[in-house]
């Protein structure tokens, strides 16, 4: 058997991007200004300032406006509360992101319940939830989203295909499984205490790997020319003398690989897809809080 296609992550945002950006300037002459996204980012942890720093440079790429807001990690509940009300209520803004996470005294769920749905460019409120489940339009999280905009260039139609996604997090594993039901795909949810968790990948047409163990699916795992999104990253301790170690995904890539039909690398794969989707769903919430129809082709 050949060895899998590399599914190509990075390119496909790069075109995400593009496209994006050339339906800023009809938005524009639509209403006289362009999409916002604020992002809030509390405290001084350093990846989430790569991260902000990225997303900032990424919306003013795409012809966007670009408001960063930073509170100090002493920051209170009160104040990051207010911060979030606060751009609710500018109509410059139509997307809010409270980068996460928060420092510890803070209250994550709480804050992020704050934000306006309809400026909830993360998916994460409970109302976005909510709609997402009962198959209602809304903002739905970039990263699942990112997987499923992948697994349709490489599959087309998904109807009646047998998912499995492995993990449960609110990030990722539970919208991607509400993702591929709403595609009409017959979805397994599992997790890292599942019983007999090879076994049921292996009956499985594509397999979403979001559990957040290092190489844990392996390829005896994967049924033969199944469709592999490794959503995982995870920085193996360093060997043979490097400073760093190796970033590997939550899939044993080689052997994987070599049964699956087509997969994600790690990184290379899903990761670029999130501040892709992140600047997409921007673009639609502007579109819906203008009062205009969604924007083709996102």
């Amino acid at each position: 058997m050949t060895a899998a296609q590399v599914i190509d992550g990075k390119a496909f945002a790069a075109g995400l991007r593009a496209r994006i950006a050339d339906a800023v300037p009809a938005f524009k002459a639509a209403t006289s200004r362009a999409p916002g996204l604020a992002v809030v980012l509390v405290g001084d942890d350093p990846a989430s300032a790569v991260y902000v720093g990225s997303k900032g440079k990424a919306t003013i790429a795409a012809g966007m406006e670009s408001f960063e807001h930073r509170l100090p990690a002493t920051a209170s509940q009160a104040e990051v509360e207010a911060l979030l009300r606060q751009l609710n209520s500018d109509d410059a803004v139509d997307g809010i992101l409270l980068q996460l996470p928060l420092p510890g005294h803070l209250d994550e769920q709480a804050a992020v319940a704050t934000i306006d749905p309809d400026k909830d460019v993360d998916g994460l409120t409970p109302v976005s939830a909510g709609r997402l489940a009962l198959g209602i339009a809304g903002m739905v999280p970039c990263t699942p989203y990112g997987c499923l905009l992948l697994l349709q260039d490489r599959l087309g139609d998904l109807s009646g295909k047998d998912a499995i996604v492995v993990g449960r997090s609110i990030l990722v594993g539970k919208p991607m499984g509400q993702l591929q039901l709403g595609a009409n795909c017959t979805v397994t949810m599992a997790h890292s205490r599942t019983k007999d968790l090879p076994d049921l990948v292996r009956r499985a047409d594509i397999v979403v790997a979001a559990v957040g163990r290092p190489e844990m699916v392996k390829g005896d795992w994967i049924k033969p020319g199944a469709v592999v999104i490794d959503v995982g990253i995870n920085r193996l301790p360093p060997a043979g003398g490097a400073a760093k170690g190796r970033l590997v995904g939550d899939v044993d890539y080689d052997s994987v690989a070599a049964v699956a039909d087509a997969i994600t690398p790690v990184p290379g794969g899903v990761g670029p897809m999130t501040i892709a989707c992140l600047l997409r769903n921007t673009l639609v919430a502007a579109h819906r809080r203008a009062g205009l129809a969604d924007p083709e082709g996102f």
